[in-house]
């Protein structure tokens, strides 16, 4: 093996590369091949390994090249030997000894050489005008030569350095290059580090599907090679964090972490990973934890000299103490000189800067102060896709202070605009709740100034701008690969497996890291799925909403620094009536459904008061709302937090027809939604209810053409191919909800759970949906103010209706009400209408009572 052969081996299996160099090394080498093995050996330490020993193994080379007396050679070396210094903290004497071999090279040698002042100047020290220069330079001596894994090596770091100033598609080109060139000669490592590479420009791009496709693709071949790539856990984990997902980024910068300090890796990419860390700590909420890592990576960047390192850092640790609650006249004054040092260094990342700086300002009672930096901040509004969502951010803010309304709201307006644009992009539902939560204080300033002015209209216009935005987008549906097909059956499949006595005797530990394993490859899956432009979903208007009341009452609840408030749209007026304080109804909201799950079992010596209760929960619910009420049917549009809210139990909605919607917009669509052109009714019966088969036969003789599936036919695929575009669809079974990952609610069929993800691959949603089963409604609040659950998922999808429990329930009590239900269905009522009569004529006996009170009517 020649040493380009060996050479390259470090990249693309740097372990083979290693072993053969040692026993070169072992077998009295000449001179020249001593000089290579040990090169090849500092390579693989200093990018995997223990830098020290790369310095030791890359000076042992230098020596064995000094005495071959072979100075292009010692040139190369003295390259590689450079980058270990600056890797290693020494920035002065690497720096140093790049400089002193580049003057009066030429040629391939030149090239290479370039390539590693390159990789100094951008990826270490963040220099990129230096670093441009060298990589063009680069480029134009390496191309077409015929070296083709340096030609790729130059495209990369020309990529990086083009990428880092902003010239995204220029550098996605440069990559797309390098990534076939890699592939042509077998450099794997290589090939996985271009392949993240893009994903992180798919990123800047704001195209975050791609990113996460391009990220795990990458990670599978390091996977498979068996080695780590900080760069690669580093980049996933901040687009992680952009999408979101602060769990998994925290999970998976944790596990590259423990891994990168068992190998005693570089300081220089230990520094990184523990400022992506901390990124990650913060946005899971662990601030201490964030500060920790953030001091530590701070003092690394700055014995490194790598200030724009060290600015990023400290910026990610000033925000970590200001969202602890630090507002000190010290922690403006860092601000001050952070938000400077990124002026010069990353102008995107100072907007983010200025912007806090100037809310610390505001807090300090320092008006002047504050807005010059909000100026500042604004000031990057039409740049990057950060830099724009921080501006809007610091112009709301701004004019917040000054008294300009109108130009608050235009700012807030403009910056929601662009949070849907991004959206849009997203195909995965997750990820488009969780990306509202960038909104949320743009859409708290306009909400707050509208409830401080009193202009009901304007609050209920305000508090639906950014209510249930999920909802108005068009659902994307996740491609219909046979991977995930295969994933969910077999997840299906295992976890009815668990729930059998047999596995349970033989020891299900295997089983339950096997379901681990197959819920994160959906889940994986799905987030890959790309959005779609589509049309804007029309702007929600007040007077629409008056002229198609009708004879109803609208009562939407909104939270403002921890006040609920009510809009009331009856009578052709709008009313605004402060109720109270929201965690006084969140108290009493978890005090009535433990009642109604106490009293479902029917096994408590005595009664509980849900007449008492429901007055209590409605006072602190609706206060004094009840008096704008026309005496005709209600909807009710809570906020996410209050969606379980069991409204039958409240004594002034007991007998009315009552109706919940995510948002205002959301019922008006519903209401206006064209029902399927055939009548097809499907009931569907799941295993191991106490009534058995009872309450689909006896709704199948009140719906002699329904299609029926029950009795070892209720299976997932055969259910998904019946409830498609149906009409009705009644589910008689089981439900869980999973608090710890809301798309895994399901159903329980007879062979295993149907989830949110199956019912997303529905290609319509039945038009009206009745689940009797236990907690169906539940969901869990996320983003903004959105739902993820199996309710949310179906009216996400289309469907206009759905009846739902917010507590489990009990199956006799259920079914009579089931039917009473059907029969008013059948009779003409919509859901909430029927809903209403059947409780109406349920009986006083306890579990049915309590039973019909544990059901709420969704949508129109």
């Amino acid at each position: 093996m020649d040493a380009d052969e060996l050479q390259a081996l470090a990249f693309s299996r740097p372990a083979d590369a290693l072993r053969i160099a040692h026993e070169i090394l072992a077998n009295s080498p000449s001179d020249i091949d001593a000089a290579v093995a040990h090169q090849t050996a500092g390579v693989v330490h200093r990018d995997f390994g223990d830098i020290r020993e790369a310095v030791a193994e890359l000076k042992a080379a230098h020596r064995s090249a000094r005495k071959a007396a072979d100075p292009d050679r010692e040139a190369d070396i003295l390259a590689s030997l450079g980058v270990a210094h600056v890797m290693a903290g020494d920035t002065r004497r690497g720096v140093a000894a790049l400089d002193s071999i580049a003057p009066g090279r030429t040629g391939v040698l030149a090239g290479r050489i370039l390539i590693r002042r390159v990789w100094v100047w951008g990826a270490l020290l963040g220099r990129y005008t230096e670093a441009l220069a060298d990589a063009e330079q680069a480029v134009a001596l390496l191309s077409d030569t015929g070296d083709l894994v340096w030609e790729a090596r130059a495209l990369t770091h020309r990529a990086m350095v083009l990428l880092a100033m902003g010239a995204i598609d220029r550098a996605d080109d440069d990559y797309a290059h390098s990534e076939e060139l890699f592939a042509k000669c077998g450099q794997l490592v290589e090939y996985a580090d271009t392949r993240q590479a893009r994903g992180a420009a798919a990123f800047a791009r704001g195209d975050l599907p791609t990113a996460l496709l391009y990220l795990d693709d990458a990670q599978r071949v390091v996977e498979e090679l068996g080695v780590l790539e900080p760069d690669l856990f580093a980049n996933k984990c901040l687009v992680l964090l952009a999408a979101g997902l602060a769990r998994d980024a925290l999970t998976e910068i944790d596990s590259a972490l423990d891994r990168f300090e068992q190998q005693r890796g570089s300081t220089a990419r230990r520094a990184e990973l523990l400022y992506c860390a901390g990124l990650a700590a913060h946005a899971a909420g662990a601030l201490d934890l964030a500060e920790r890592r953030g001091r530590d990576a701070v003092k690394l960047f700055r014995r490194q000299q790598r200030p724009w390192w060290a600015a990023r850092a400290e910026l990610a640790l000033l925000q970590s103490r200001y969202a602890g609650g630090d507002r000190t006249a010290r922690l403006l004054r860092t601000g001050q000189r952070v938000s400077a040092e990124l002026d010069g260094l990353d102008p995107d990342l100072a907007a983010e800067a200025h912007l806090l700086t100037g809310r610390l300002a505001l807090a300090r009672t320092d008006p002047a102060e504050a807005g010059r930096h909000l100026r500042i901040a604004a000031g990057a509004r039409n740049r990057g896709l950060r830099a724009r969502g921080a501006g809007w951010l610091a112009q709301a803010t701004l004019h917040q202070g000054d008294g300009r309304s109108r130009a608050m709201l235009a700012a807030c307006r403009q910056g929601l605009s662009l949070i849907e644009i991004y959206m849009r992009t997203l195909g995965a539902t997750e990820l488009r709740v969780l990306a509202t939560a960038q909104g949320a204080e743009l859409a708290a300033i306009a909400l707050r100034y509208a409830v401080r002015r009193g202009k009901a209209r304007q609050v209920l216009e305000w508090s639906e701008r950014w209510r249930a935005t999920v909802l108005a987008i068009p659902p994307v549906r996740p491609h219909e690969d046979d991977a995930l097909v295969a994933d969910l059956a077999a997840l299906r499949s295992l976890t009815y497996r668990l729930d059998t006595s047999y596995d349970h005797r033989l020891g299900s530990s295997p089983l339950h890291r096997e379901r681990r394993r197959l819920e994160s490859a959906v889940r994986r899956r799905v987030l890959l799925t790309p959005g779609t432009k589509g049309a804007r979903p029309d702007q929600f208007r007040s007077a629409d909403l008056l002229d198609h009341l009708g004879n109803r009452s609208l009562v939407e609840l909104t939270d403002v620094d921890d006040q609920l408030y009510a809009m009331v749209a009856a009578r052709g007026r709008i009313y605004l009536t402060l109720v109270g304080p929201t965690r006084l109804a969140t108290h009493r909201l978890s005090h009535a459904l433990f009642a109604l799950r106490r009293e479902a079992t029917g096994r408590g010596k005595h009664r509980l008061d849900l007449d008492a209760i429901g007055a209590r929960l409605e006072t602190a619910l609706l206060g004094e709302v009840v008096k704008y009420l026309k005496d005709g049917p209600v909807v009710v549009v809570p906020t996410g937090r209050l969606h379980a809210v069991p409204w039958g139990i409240l004594p002034s909605l007991r007998h009315r027809p009552t109706s919940v919607a995510p948002s205002a917009a959301a019922w008006l669509r519903a209401r206006n939604a064209v029902p399927p052109s055939t009548e097809r009714v499907v009931l569907i019966g799941g295993p191991h209810l106490s009534t058995g088969p009872e309450e689909v036969r006896r709704l199948s003789e009140m719906y002699p053409d329904a299609v029926v599936l029950t009795d070892g036919d209720a299976r997932a695929e055969a259910v998904l191919e019946a409830m498609d575009g149906a009409s009705l669809v009644h589910v008689a079974a089981h439900g869980t909800f999973r608090a710890d990952s809301p798309l895994f609610s399901a159903l329980q069929l007879d062979d295993g759970p149907l989830t949110v993800y199956d019912l997303e691959r529905l290609e319509r949603a039945p038009h009206r949906v009745v689940l009797s089963s236990c907690s169906s409604a539940l969901g869990g609040p996320s983003g903004a103010d959105e739902l993820l659950g199996l309710v949310s998922a179906l009216v996400a999808l289309g469907a206009s209706g759905v009846v739902a429990s917010v507590v489990p329930v009990n199956d006799p009590a259920t079914v009579s009400l089931m039917l009473g239900l059907h029969s008013r269905l059948r009779a003409g009522d919509d859901l909430a209408g029927a809903l209403a009569q059947a409780l109406a004529s349920a009986g006083d006996g306890q579990l049915a009572r309590t039973a019909g009170q544990s059901f709420i009517a969704l949508g129109a």
